[in-house]
């Protein structure tokens, strides 16, 4: 069995962040959409460079990207909103992309189709908060997409999913994102939860 990348997304204390760092850990998310509780704001950003820093936003503009591309050293942009595919495309020459897809009973996966080009796509339980809901859509959905890019998969997942992660038989699944159902508080993780739930998924 392949293993999965495991992206722990939204952490906004140094410490914490660090901490999180020195685990077995593929991405770490920073969150710049300032609406969320997640947001982070002026702390010093102390990762393992052999971790990709994921810069999370919603409707960003270019020249906004670009300056965060440059400042936070950003590995990948993960892009929440409504961004159109060419905005996606010309941003993916500047740094690697992952479009999120908010995920319902009634969402069509064909819609992915015209980003296809990007490097990871993002299923997450749709919600008016753009992620973080600590809700996960039926898993059995999955099994609709047909696309070529390779997914990762978030909403609600907790210390007690990792068995039902490794049981989801589909050839593009890449990895989890882990937030919401991991925190002590918004933007501060457990870091012995994180650590056990990822020597269960990768071990």
């Amino acid at each position: 069995m392949k293993s999965l990348l495991v992206k722990v997304c939204s952490i906004n204390r140094e410490k914490n962040l660090f901490k999180i760092s020195q685990l077995d850990v593929d991405m770490i998310g920073l969150n710049f959409y300032l609406d969320s509780k997640r947001y982070i704001n002026n702390i010093s950003i102390n990762i393992n460079s052999n971790i990709n820093r994921v810069g999370v936003f919603v409707d960003p503009t270019e020249a906004e990207l670009n300056q965060y591309i440059s400042d936070a050293k950003l590995d990948y942009l993960q892009l929440h909103g409504s961004e159109s595919p060419e905005f996606c495309k010309a941003m993916s020459s500047k740094c690697s992309i992952i479009k999120a897809f908010g995920v319902d009973a009634d969402f069509d996966f064909s819609m992915t189709s015209d980003y296809e080009f990007v490097d990871y796509f993002l299923f997450d339980t749709k919600t008016i908060l753009h992620g973080g809901s600590g809700k996960k859509f039926n898993w059995q959905k999955l099994k609709e997409y047909k696309g070529e890019t390779p997914f990762l998969l978030a909403g609600g997942i907790g210390p007690e999913d990792a068995d039902k992660l490794l049981e989801i038989d589909h050839p593009k699944f890449a990895g989890v994102d882990i937030n919401s159902r991991f925190e002590i508080e918004p933007g501060i993780k457990h870091v012995g939860n994180v650590d056990e739930f990822i020597k269960r998924l990768k071990n």
